[in-house]
Protein backbone atom coordinates (compact mmCIF):
# COMPACT_ATOMS: atom_id res chain seq x y z
CA UNK A 1 0.00 0.00 0.00
CA UNK A 2 1.00 3.84 -0.73
CA UNK A 3 1.55 5.28 2.40
CA UNK A 4 1.56 9.22 2.23
CA UNK A 5 -0.58 11.30 4.32
CA UNK A 6 -1.62 13.80 1.38
CA UNK A 7 -0.86 12.72 -1.93
CA UNK A 8 -1.10 15.49 -3.82
CA UNK A 9 1.81 16.60 -2.05
CA UNK A 10 3.93 14.25 -3.95
CA UNK A 11 3.04 15.68 -7.33
CA UNK A 12 6.37 16.70 -8.89
CA UNK A 13 8.49 14.34 -6.89
CA UNK A 14 11.11 12.30 -8.11
CA UNK A 15 10.03 8.77 -8.87
CA UNK A 16 12.59 5.89 -8.54
CA UNK A 17 12.32 2.39 -9.79
CA UNK A 18 13.23 -0.90 -7.38
CA UNK A 19 17.47 -0.43 -7.87
CA UNK A 20 17.18 3.30 -7.38
CA UNK A 21 16.83 4.18 -10.79
CA UNK A 22 15.45 7.85 -11.35
CA UNK A 23 12.16 7.17 -14.01
CA UNK A 24 10.95 10.59 -13.91
CA UNK A 25 8.78 12.94 -12.28
CA UNK A 26 5.02 12.29 -10.15
CA UNK A 27 2.44 13.97 -12.32
CA UNK A 28 -1.17 12.00 -10.86
CA UNK A 29 -2.14 9.39 -9.22
CA UNK A 30 -5.04 7.37 -10.42
CA UNK A 31 -7.30 5.62 -8.08
CA UNK A 32 -9.26 1.82 -8.26
CA UNK A 33 -12.36 2.71 -8.45
CA UNK A 34 -13.81 0.01 -6.64
CA UNK A 35 -11.88 0.82 -3.51
CA UNK A 36 -10.60 4.59 -3.86
CA UNK A 37 -6.78 3.59 -3.23
CA UNK A 38 -3.75 4.23 -5.30
CA UNK A 39 -3.50 2.15 -7.76
CA UNK A 40 -1.27 3.87 -10.81
CA UNK A 41 0.75 7.00 -11.01
CA UNK A 42 1.63 9.21 -14.31
CA UNK A 43 5.28 9.67 -14.43
CA UNK A 44 6.60 12.48 -16.48
CA UNK A 45 9.25 10.37 -18.53
CA UNK A 46 11.36 11.26 -22.04
CA UNK A 47 13.31 13.78 -23.34
CA UNK A 48 12.38 17.47 -22.23
CA UNK A 49 11.10 17.90 -25.50
CA UNK A 50 8.86 14.78 -26.10
CA UNK A 51 7.87 14.40 -22.78
CA UNK A 52 4.88 11.70 -21.93
CA UNK A 53 3.30 10.25 -18.74
CA UNK A 54 3.79 6.72 -18.41
CA UNK A 55 1.63 5.04 -16.07
CA UNK A 56 3.48 3.09 -13.28
CA UNK A 57 1.86 0.46 -10.47
CA UNK A 58 1.90 1.87 -6.85
CA UNK A 59 1.14 -1.08 -5.16
CA UNK A 60 4.34 -1.90 -2.77
CA UNK A 61 5.25 1.80 -3.24
CA UNK A 62 7.31 3.58 -0.67
CA UNK A 63 7.70 7.51 0.08
CA UNK A 64 11.53 8.49 1.01
CA UNK A 65 13.02 11.77 1.66
CA UNK A 66 11.91 13.78 -1.82
CA UNK A 67 11.00 10.40 -3.80
CA UNK A 68 8.58 8.01 -4.31
CA UNK A 69 9.99 4.67 -4.92
CA UNK A 70 7.88 1.79 -6.92
CA UNK A 71 8.64 -1.89 -7.21
CA UNK A 72 8.99 -1.94 -10.77
CA UNK A 73 12.25 -1.02 -13.22
CA UNK A 74 12.78 1.93 -15.10
CA UNK A 75 13.20 0.14 -18.35
CA UNK A 76 9.73 -2.04 -17.99
CA UNK A 77 8.07 1.87 -17.27
CA UNK A 78 10.28 3.32 -20.48
CA UNK A 79 7.29 0.48 -22.52
CA UNK A 80 4.78 1.15 -20.32
CA UNK A 81 1.51 2.38 -21.90
CA UNK A 82 1.63 6.02 -22.08
CA UNK A 83 -0.55 9.39 -22.76
CA UNK A 84 0.16 12.26 -23.67
CA UNK A 85 0.89 15.70 -21.18
CA UNK A 86 -2.32 16.89 -22.22
CA UNK A 87 -4.08 13.46 -22.49
CA UNK A 88 -6.52 11.41 -20.57
CA UNK A 89 -6.71 7.68 -20.09
CA UNK A 90 -9.14 6.33 -22.55
CA UNK A 91 -11.46 3.49 -21.01
CA UNK A 92 -10.78 1.03 -23.67
CA UNK A 93 -7.10 1.33 -22.94
CA UNK A 94 -7.13 0.78 -19.11
CA UNK A 95 -6.72 -2.80 -19.80
CA UNK A 96 -3.18 -2.63 -21.28
CA UNK A 97 -1.76 -0.58 -18.38
CA UNK A 98 -2.86 -3.41 -16.17
CA UNK A 99 -1.28 -6.15 -18.90
CA UNK A 100 1.74 -4.46 -19.20
CA UNK A 101 2.74 -4.93 -15.53
CA UNK A 102 0.76 -8.36 -15.15
CA UNK A 103 -1.78 -6.92 -12.94
CA UNK A 104 -5.51 -8.81 -12.95
CA UNK A 105 -8.08 -6.14 -15.04
CA UNK A 106 -11.72 -6.99 -13.80
CA UNK A 107 -14.33 -4.51 -14.02
CA UNK A 108 -18.02 -4.04 -14.54
CA UNK A 109 -19.62 -3.44 -17.85
CA UNK A 110 -19.29 0.46 -18.34
CA UNK A 111 -17.60 1.19 -15.80
CA UNK A 112 -13.88 2.68 -15.32
CA UNK A 113 -11.50 0.88 -13.26
CA UNK A 114 -9.20 4.04 -12.87
CA UNK A 115 -9.95 7.34 -11.66
CA UNK A 116 -7.70 10.08 -11.69
CA UNK A 117 -7.17 12.38 -8.57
Amino acid sequence: MFEAENIRDWRGHAVVDSEGSRIGELESIYVDTSSDQPAFATVFVGLPTRRRLAFVPLDGATVGPGHVKVRVLKRQVKSAPSIDRDGELPAEEEAAVFAHYERPYQHGSGERRLARR
